[in-house]
């Protein structure tokens, strides 16, 4: 049996819930959860046309937002003790953002890589009645998941470095980028699961950049564009001839989408 791949979960911060909601509803086909009432924050599952769930919504209040917090996409990798995953990391260079907080679903605290690129550190923990679920929120070939995780950083040897010794990735294979650099692509358990590139506009930190599958680059494109986001890439076909989409939802928070070209608009 495969290992579970260490992406487990994408969180979307954005200041404006309803209108998030109504975005990728029409983009990625997604619906948001009801909010919890009993949670102090109002915090929505990213829920699939399958049942499944992406990642989850958090709306940014104002204190957040003074604190520094802004719109952004970001990934969650999965540990087997946050404790001692919190420990390694920041004896590694890297920080801790946000302390460990506890759910039902698991301990998680958001960190940054030592390069300044932001995710969460997550223990996930399974139901009682299913001990052996796994997260399908990344799959490689689908459509509403998260289909390629793409880090844009300062430093790409001490990134890929970082990045293989606390959650296993591989670097077997990369693209030469000419003047750029390599793209160096992430090999885990016999997937392919994203790559690590060089930061290209310096004015831009370093951070992860999260691609989701849609079943038509262009139609995606078109449906961003008509929703009131902003096409900054694309659609550009990549190898193995699938097809990508950069952008930012009207809120301001960068992502990406992938698949097949589909019918031009």
């Amino acid at each position: 049996m495969s290992r579970p791949v260490p992406f487990c979960w994408y969180e979307l911060m954005t200041a404006d819930l309803p209108g998030a909601a109504a975005f990728y509803g029409k983009v990625m086909g997604w619906q948001l959860s009801e909010p919890d009432p009993q949670s102090p924050m109002d915090y929505r599952m990213i829920l699939r046309s399958d049942g499944g769930a992406t990642g989850g919504a958090l709306q940014l209040t104002d204190q957040m937002r003074a604190g520094g917090a802004r719109p952004v996409w970001v990934p969650y990798l999965a540990v087997a003790d946050i404790d001692a995953g919190l420990a390694a990391l920041q004896d590694d260079g890297g920080k801790v953002l946000m302390p460990r907080t506890d759910i039902a679903e698991g301990s998680f605290a958001m960190v940054a890589d030592p390069q300044g690129a932001p995710f969460y550190l997550m223990q996930p923990r399974p139901p009682a009645d299913r001990p052996d679920a796994q997260s399908d929120a990344f799959k490689a070939d689908g459509v509403q998941h998260a289909r390629w995780n793409e880090l844009s950083t300062s430093d790409a040897a001490g990134a890929k470095a970082f990045y293989a010794r606390h959650f296993g990735f591989e670097f077997n294979n990369s693209m030469p980028m000419g003047d750029m650099g390599d793209y160096a692509f992430i090999d885990f358990d016999g997937q392919v699961l994203g790559a690590i590139m060089p930061q290209m506009d310096k004015k831009h930190p370093p951070s992860w950049l999260v691609y989701f599958g849609v079943p038509s680059t262009f139609a995606a494109k078109a449906a961003i564009e008509a929703a009131g986001g902003t096409v900054m890439m694309g659609p550009h076909e990549v190898p193995g001839g699938d097809w990508i989409v950069v952008a930012t939802d009207p809120d301001g928070a960068v992502f990406g989408v992938v698949g097949p070209k589909g019918e031009e608009a």
